[in-house]
């Protein structure tokens, strides 16, 4: 069964499709997940598998851990694009998720002034103001909207709250007046009896009127690339993504194929 993909709280770098060099920030555990959405395309495997025993990092475990690696690739020359929170779970569940943030600025600052901040995040916790308001904070502010239709959300990324709806998370991310980048998964498939498919023309559409209500500066679609823990998801090709692009940009909507 496909389990967690990141071992330390600071891993990398690595090459992101979408960002580049990438160093990342793990605020979940080492040896566990814990996240709001439970996505049958996570790389980083089902809920299921448990929160494992290393607990979340603290907020000081996290700032000498980056202040040293930081400081050693400083010393090295080695280059570096952005530093991306991401994991083995929903990064803004960490409860110092937003004086993190604040340290990661700090850090960045002093070491590499030029490289971005960017968090990639389900949009599950845009309810908490600490949470608006430090990702207001970094360069790409990357929200995830897989889908317009709530039950589509509920078969492909299972919100484990009862109370999720696209229609909440929408008004939330308006919360933005624009300055974020949203994130579509697009696949197809079968899980449990239920198939989907978010790239009909039903979907794909849904998809571009809550786009133009939310105004991002930028919407990045993408498709599985590696190993996912339910193994019936079909990958969405290159052209087909294409085409879904350019019926997003018809709307005057910026978009990145990855």
């Amino acid at each position: 069964m496909q389990t967690v993909l990141f071992t330390s709280t600071i891993f990398g770098p690595i090459h992101s499709r979408r960002l580049g060099t990438s160093l990342g920030v793990n605020l979940m555990p080492d040896d566990g997940k814990v996240c709001s959405f439970d996505c049958l395309y996570c790389e980083a495997g089902f809920n299921a598998q448990g929160r494992g025993t290393t607990g979340l990092p603290s907020r000081e475990k996290v700032r000498t851990m980056l202040h040293d690696k930081l400081a050693d690739m400083k010393q090295k020359g080695e280059p570096l694009d952005v530093i991306t929170f991401s994991g083995n779970g929903e990064p803004t569940l960490h409860p110092e998720f937003d004086l993190i943030v604040d340290d990661t600025i700090a850090l960045r600052d002093s070491f590499f002034p030029e490289v971005k901040i960017s968090v990639l995040s389900n949009s599950t916790r845009l309810g908490n103001p600490s949470v608006v308001e430090a990702l207001k904070k970094v360069d790409n502010n990357i929200l995830k909207l897989d889908s317009a239709l709530n039950p589509t959300v509920r078969i492909i990324d299972r919100p484990t709250s009862p109370d999720f709806s696209v229609e909440k998370t929408v008004a939330n991310l308006k919360k933005f007046d624009g300055d974020c980048i949203i994130q579509t998964m697009f696949l197809r498939g079968e899980y449990e009896g239920k198939s989907f498919d978010n790239t009909t023309p039903e979907e794909v559409d849904a998809l571009i009127e809550l786009y133009k209500q939310i105004k991002p500066k930028e919407v990045m679609i993408y498709s599985i690339d590696r190993k996912t823990p339910a193994e019936t998801l079909q990958k969405v090709s290159h052209e087909e993504l294409e085409q879904i692009a350019e019926r997003i940009r018809k709307h005057n909507i910026k978009v990145q194929v990855a």
